[in-house]
């Protein structure tokens, strides 16, 4: 039987038969705007709940700022880090402290998680990375090699992880490929204009081990709540993704920078 974490979303987990998989990465992608971040909190939230230690590293907001936006809907962040139970490893601001990132670099990233981990000794804990992009924005064809190298070693050290990757609004490409290749899991998040009003969506690409439900779902965003889905959406994948030729010339380009590196 397969052992299933709670993401803190009801509605989400009986999408994923209750849960995601206890060991998983799962790479959560999509344009900015779109929920992710919303979707981490929810996660890292649910296992303190649970007595599951999270360690969060945020690169594109401060660690003051998720504190915030988990405050928003209700979760106290300063009391988990004042209780050891929740370590939030600043990757945007760069300080000199002990839970910062001064370089955006893959190696010194894995070092810190591992840090942090020892921090909770063997127990299970939560991870979230916000964002995986941030280190590869100057070498986009380096993500899959990397990415190899983050899931082995989360692995290892019984981690299960939500790593979000941003997508351009201009392409829905990813700032390198990579993560998606090695993930166990896929989660989808899409945003239109809709007679004037903006719409969040997410629709389940990929969940390994899980008869995952295969519809995209509208999603809303609750002050003092958080994330809720709402119903289902007559759009399909194909409706809102890029047409394949667009797709295939993007993965040639992009192996073509692996090979010349």
């Amino acid at each position: 039987m397969v052992d299933r974490l709670s993401t803190g979303i009801p509605e989400f987990d009986q999408l994923i038969e209750g849960g995601i998989p206890k060991g998983f990465l799962v790479a959560a992608v999509g344009e900015p705007g779109t929920g992710k971040t919303i979707f981490c909190i929810h996660f890292i939230a649910e296992g303190i709940k649970e007595d599951q230690p999270g360690i969060y590293i945020t690169t594109e907001e401060s660690r003051e700022s998720i504190i915030e936006q988990a405050k928003q809907f209700n979760f106290d962040f300063d009391e988990a880090m004042n209780e050891k139970r929740l370590i939030i490893i600043d990757a945007l601001m760069r300080s000199e402290d002990k839970w910062s990132l001064r370089n955006l670099d893959i190696k010194e990233l894995i070092d810190k998680i591992i840090e942090a981990k020892k921090v909770f000794g063997y127990k299970d804990a939560r991870l979230v990375v916000d964002s995986m992009s941030a280190f590869w924005l100057t070498a986009p064809a380096m993500a899959r090699a990397q990415s190899y190298t983050f899931k082995k070693i989360v692995t290892k050290w019984n981690l299960t992880t939500i790593a979000t990757s941003q997508y351009a609004i201009t392409t829905s490409a990813a700032f390198g490929f990579g993560l998606e290749h090695i993930a166990d899991g896929i989660i989808r998040f899409k945003r239109f204009v809709r007679g004037g009003q903006l719409k969040r969506f997410l629709l389940i690409e990929k969940m390994r081990q899980t008869d995952h439900n295969l519809h995209m779902w509208e999603i809303s965003i609750v002050n003092g709540v958080g994330m809720k889905l709402s119903k289902p959406t007559p759009l399909r994948k194909e409706d809102i993704a890029l047409p394949k030729k667009v797709v295939e010339e993007i993965r040639k380009t992009e192996e073509k920078k692996e090979k010349e590196l």
